[in-house]
């Protein structure tokens, strides 16, 4: 989490948007949707800034993104360094269009059927943790329900 010193305290995630408090929540799984990493950013922050934690390149050789994460210096790069492939569409006003496998960019989905799950949750839902700690451990709590059903 980043330090607030304006506050004198931590950061507890909590961004402010148009639709009111907001937390983001990152998530990184495996194969099969089972959730294998998380980190919280404020609701207002760009997708990138909870990117770079979760980007542990020995766990994979082959990365599904969402077109949030489409930055040439700070994920695509050292993918592909470490001989990874990326499958992500590129954006649609981005100059290098590249190519990407669409049939295995269709597995995305079980990304989203996980969040899906972990939507079903009131806790996570509605994040009633005032906590960011508080509201990771639900989360872990809930993923473990998940990942055991």
């Amino acid at each position: 989490m980043l330090i607030n010193t304006a506050l004198g305290g931590k950061n507890q995630a909590i961004g402010r948007s148009k639709g009111g408090l907001s937390t983001k929540i990152h998530a990184r799984t495996d194969a099969l949707g089972n959730p294998t990493g998380f980190y919280l950013t404020d609701g207002q922050v760009h997708d990138l800034n909870g990117s770079d934690v979760l980007l542990d390149l020995s766990l994979s050789q082959t990365w599904l993104m969402d077109k949030a994460y489409n930055s040439r210096d700070r994920v695509i790069d050292p993918i592909l360094e470490a001989k990874g492939q990326v499958v992500m569409p590129a954006k649609s006003n981005s100059i290098d269009q590249r190519d990407y496998d669409r049939n295995l960019y269709q597995a995305r989905h079980l990304i989203e059927n996980f969040f899906a799950k972990l939507k079903q949750y009131r806790a996570i839902a509605t994040r009633y943790d005032k906590l960011a700690q508080n509201f990771l451990s639900a989360i872990y709590l809930a993923s473990t329900i998940i990942w055991l059903n």
